[in-house]
């Protein structure tokens, strides 16, 4: 018999840990700590060996919650593919994300270019990425790092006056982009995208003198 938000609040603790089963291979467990996991068993597609996986801890996890949660999983059954699989690559593919932030490749990037470089090059081009990037963008995932962001950057060098420090870390970026796509961590470059957005170099207007 399925079960009711009722039955979900009221259940106690026993001396053992026990389950409520509320169907299609859910079920709640109640600890004797009084702690209550959802749970969820089911067979892998390929083996057929059951495996357990779960969408968090009640209260957390409504009853509500958990059956939609069982709904995708089952889904995914009807599709060929492993929930728990599922589980493990997106949790990798977000940790991978996580780690491949704008600023650690920029970092990455540094390391390797500072072999061809003076050290006094070296720690500008470092300051210009921290001074105007890093703020703004360095916590991003490269890959989702677009035109969108990198334009504010380049506009707020630029309406300064300092044009040409505008166009050497457009370059400087685009160099990095270059480098995440070189390593399979990035599919695009907006600073390329911005190459003719910006003025060459500063145009200062001289009184034109007339000829006598």
């Amino acid at each position: 018999m399925p079960l009711t938000d009722t039955v979900v609040r009221g259940a106690k603790p026993r001396e053992r840990q026990h389950k409520l089963a509320d169907g299609g291979g859910l079920y709640l467990l109640v600890r004797p700590n009084g702690s209550k996991l959802w749970q969820w068993d089911y067979r892998r597609p390929i083996t057929r060996m059951r495996n357990t996986i779960g969408p968090g801890a009640y209260p957390d996890v409504t009853l509500a919650a958990a059956r939609d949660w069982r709904a995708e999983q089952r889904r995914l059954l009807a599709a060929g593919v492993d929930p728990g699989e599922h589980r493990k690559d997106t949790k990798r593919a977000g940790e991978e994300r996580a780690a491949n932030t704008f600023e650690a490749i920029a970092r990455e990037w540094l390391a390797v270019r500072k072999r061809d470089w003076t050290p006094k090059q070296h720690d500008k081009e470092r300051d210009r990425l921290e001074n105007h990037a890093f703020p703004w963008i360095g916590r991003l995932p490269i890959s989702d790092v677009g035109v969108a962001h990198v334009r504010p950057l380049l506009t707020r060098v630029a309406d300064r006056g300092h044009h040409e420090q505008a166009q050497r870390l457009r370059s400087q970026l685009s160099r990095i982009f270059r480098f995440a796509i070189a390593s399979e961590r990035s599919q695009n470059n907006p600073a390329d995208a911005l190459l003719e957005t910006l003025p060459l170099r500063h145009q200062k207007n001289y009184p034109r003198v007339l000829p006598r």
